[in-house]
């Protein structure tokens, strides 16, 4: 891709007057006087998820229990019901999505179902660079059926600490390989994994492969029954801003429906059979047979308007816009800010096809001192140890005003050495 970039404000501001998403900043609440460049880790509450959750809180109040079954979009239906309306966005049936649980509880049911480790074939592949979550569970699993995590858990290595070089993981597709889980992007590089390449490969070997997506899903387009994927997990508070602690989404599959899940639970059971209240449990005929609890709906509630904007938008769009923001980021911090005295680097894959949505800025000195500065500037990025502050353009409210501004204030707080009053 090539843009027509140079470093001066008014490219910024053309750009913005260009932008075919601009409407979309209108749409949410924008924190007052800030530049909000952490939507990889929360995203900015929509209006319409005000209004749905009002609507659910209203419901609550007037009408109480009878909203499981008598609400304008019935509680009792609603993990479902949400699970539909994203699926075009993943590329699935909507009967292979809910909304359910969190990130790790889903990953936990998962794994318990798709985990079968046995003689000869008992190892976990993973990746030494995922977020910790997925790891603890991942170890956690592999004791509960009764092996050693320390041998059968294996972790791709990084040669570089960033990111992952997709021959390394499938060298480690051996014979006594049960189960492949893998994120879809690194979330300190923002390196964007070849989904559809792995799960061939993993295929060809008859393994089972799934995702953690958390760090995709709203942002790149997916195509999850054309890939073939098996499961897949994610959140909904980063890129579908469906609000801090929102239920999670999981997918699977429709050819795993006949699944018996690891941890069942009351809400996993058949719709029609839910109340007979027998002590056998009657699996879903959907991927909702890997619901455990019942939903928190007003958890769930503000999803339902966050996902009407992205849907609105079209994530083809969104993928578009933002690969053009981190484009622009990159070429600034290349014009202004790599060279001495700056010394900022990027340590994300410049490879358009190959990045998620956030920038990871690296700096050998003083980085966490200058992701403090940016705060004091009033802009919210957010820092990874050792050395990264994340900046996350989100194409449905950040502006290309906004990043100009951040490389700004970074050029600003190095010229004038701004960081060192954070140095402890």
């Amino acid at each position: 891709m090539k843009y027509d970039f140079n470093t001066t404000e008014a490219r910024a501001k053309t750009l913005d007057e260009q932008d075919s998403l601009a409407e979309y900043r209108s749409k949410f609440f924008i924190p007052k006087n800030k530049i909000y460049v952490d939507g990889n880790s929360l995203g900015l509450m929509p209006k319409l998820s005000e209004t749905s959750l009002l609507r659910i809180i209203d419901e609550w109040k007037t009408i109480a229990i009878d909203g499981w079954l008598d609400a304008e979009k019935p509680w009792f239906f609603f993990s479902e019901d949400l699970g539909a309306q994203i699926a075009p966005i993943v590329g699935a049936k909507p009967d292979e999505v809910v909304a359910t649980g969190t990130t790790t509880v889903n990953l936990h049911a998962l794994v318990s179902s798709f985990y079968k480790p046995k003689e000869g074939c008992s190892k976990l592949l993973a990746d030494e660079l995922n977020f910790p979550t997925d790891i603890y569970a991942l170890k956690s699993q592999v004791a509960l059926k009764g092996y050693n995590p320390e041998s059968e858990l294996i972790l791709t290595p990084s040669k570089d600490g960033r990111v992952l070089d997709e021959k390394d993981i499938v060298d480690l597709m051996t014979d006594d390989v049960a189960l492949i889980v893998l994120p879809s992007v690194l979330y300190r590089s923002s390196q964007l994994l070849d989904i559809p390449h792995l799960t061939k490969e993993a295929h060809k070997r008859d393994i089972n492969i799934g995702f953690d997506c958390s760090h995709s899903v709203g942002l790149v387009p997916h195509k999850f029954n054309e890939w073939d994927v098996d499961f897949a997990f994610w959140c909904s508070y980063k890129y579908l801003n469906g609000g801090p602690g929102a239920p999670a989404f999981l997918y699977v599959n429709k050819k795993h429906f006949n699944e018996y899940p690891g941890l069942a639970g009351w809400f996993g059971n058949n719709k029609e059979t839910q109340f007979n209240m027998s002590l056998d449990f009657e699996p879903a005929t959907s991927a909702g047979r890997w619901q455990i609890s019942s939903p928190g709906i007003i958890g769930a509630a503000a999803i339902e308007g966050a996902l009407a904007v992205t849907l609105e938008a079209g994530i083809e769009n969104i993928r578009e816009k933002s690969l053009k923001l981190t484009s622009y980021l990159i070429y600034l911090v290349d014009e202004l800010l790599a060279k001495k005295p700056y010394n900022i680097s990027i340590g994300t894959p410049r490879d358009p096809n190959r990045r998620g949505g956030h920038i990871a800025l690296e700096r050998e000195e003083f980085a966490f001192e200058i992701c403090e500065a940016l705060k004091s500037h009033d802009v919210v990025p957010d820092f990874r140890p050792k050395n990264i502050v994340r900046i996350a353009p989100i194409a449905l409210y950040n502006t290309y005003q906004d990043v100009w501004n951040v490389v700004q204030i970074l050029k600003r707080i190095i010229d004038e050495k701004e960081y060192k009053q954070f140095i402890k």
